[in-house]
């Protein structure tokens, strides 16, 4: 039987995943990809094939329906549609590596608590990407699973970029900047080299906007500077979070609104960004619907596309120059309008925008001399894939 690779993203309350088979030339082959959402409430499955159609459309009993019951589901799932295919592994995002982590790891029982005790670092993210490990260890022990990271990627940075002006024993706790986005801005590097050689080896900022949001500077391929720094608070204003904030703000919120520390970590991670700013939502397309008529909705949007402009002046000064910039993520993918507010800011640093490539996506949005920019979707599962091949293909795998 044909091994299948099944990859998974686990949120608070939902549960993303693909499921991979290995192509004639080895690289990953997608045969499904699939989202749980609304568990513990309202469970739904969307499951879609590799042409993009539809396959399954299922809406669940509420009751009790959690992560555990959910992977239980996909289970079923893939073992009634795998034509052929037998399961031979699992893999993981997992947010936060730490510093012990330049790649993807198998997952063992050192391993996994090392990723349990990074939770402090990543509160909001590292409980829910880990919760699948766990259930899948119980429910199937001999099943491989491997761990990819949103921070590896970001390891080979200087030190001097990883780290804060704050006194050492606080360092030493593991307070520096980590960088995450890391499979997103791989799989950019990986694109870029096999399809641009001379672009992949120079001076590229690639941003990946969404409902999460950073840049990162990329020197021949490696990550040299990042804007998300120890947690994925950091750099841009988001969907929900704030961005680059004064410290002392946390400590007005404390002292002068009277907030607890968790309410204030609420505050900063699910009501800011665009939506506090706007007050009406954290999604870029209905803030560019409500723009004209709503003057906060036009605020939110053009603090979002100040702040990318002062980041890429900041990492443009870390590469000493730039060759290209890449727009990725949800928003970068497939919001011209924000694309072309950026790159018209950016005419310092010598873009020329094309309107009409970039009107119709790309891929090269720009023209004439000087730096280029382009449009390139990003596939963190497929890197996820691939980093489980490089684990695997060493490993003997099981037949189930």
């Amino acid at each position: 039987m044909i091994p299948a690779f099944l990859v998974l993203n686990a949120g608070s309350s939902s549960l993303k995943f693909q499921v991979f088979e290995p192509g004639p030339d080895g690289a990953p082959r997608r045969l499904y990809r699939g989202l749980f959402e609304g568990l513990g409430d309202a469970p739904h499955l969307v499951v879609r094939d590799n042409t993009g159609a539809v396959v399954a459309d299922e809406r669940l009993d509420s009751g009790g329906f959690g992560h555990e019951e959910a992977l239980l589901h996909v289970a079923d799932w893939l073992m009634a549609h795998r034509s052929g295919h037998r399961l031979a592994a699992v893999g993981h995002r997992v947010v936060h590596g730490g510093m012990a982590h330049a790649g993807p790891v198998r997952i063992d029982d050192a391993v996994l608590a090392a990723l349990e005790r990074l939770v402090p670092l990543a509160p909001l993210h590292q409980p829910h990407n880990l919760e699948p490990i766990r259930i899948l260890r119980r429910q199937f022990p001999d099943l491989p699973q491997v761990a990819c990271f949103d921070t590896a990627f970001h390891r080979g940075q200087p030190e001097i970029a990883q780290l804060f002006a704050l006194p050492v024993e606080v360092a030493d706790l593991g307070v520096r900047r980590y960088g995450f986005h890391g499979l997103s801005y791989a799989f950019i590097a990986d694109h870029l080299a096999a399809t641009d050689p001379a672009l992949a080896q120079g001076r590229v900022v690639v941003a990946h906007l969404g409902n999460g949001a950073s840049l990162c500077a990329l020197d021949g391929g490696r990550s040299v500077a990042t804007t998300m720094g120890f947690s994925a608070l950091d750099g841009l204003p988001m969907g929900t979070r704030c961005g680059s904030l004064d410290a002392a703000v946390v400590f007005f919120l404390l002292r002068e609104m009277r907030l607890t520390p968790e309410a204030a970590e609420r505050m900063l991670y699910t009501r800011s960004g665009l939506l506090g700013v706007s007050g009406l939502s954290n999604d870029m397309r209905t803030l560019r619907a409500r723009a004209a008529e709503d003057p906060r909705a036009r605020t939110a949007i053009d603090l979002f596309v100040y702040r990318i402009g002062r980041e890429l002046g900041s990492l443009v000064a870390a590469l000493g120059g730039i060759d290209g910039f890449v727009f990725t993520g949800g928003i970068g993918e497939n919001d011209a309008a924000t694309r072309a507010e950026v790159l018209r800011g950016a005419a310092w640093a010598g873009f020329r925008l094309d309107e009409g490539a970039n009107e119709a996506g790309g891929p090269q949005i720009t023209r004439g001399p000087g730096p280029q920019a382009f449009v390139i979707p990003t596939d963190e599962e497929a890197m996820i894939a691939r980093g489980m091949r490089e684990v695997l293909d060493e490993a003997p795998l099981p037949a189930l």
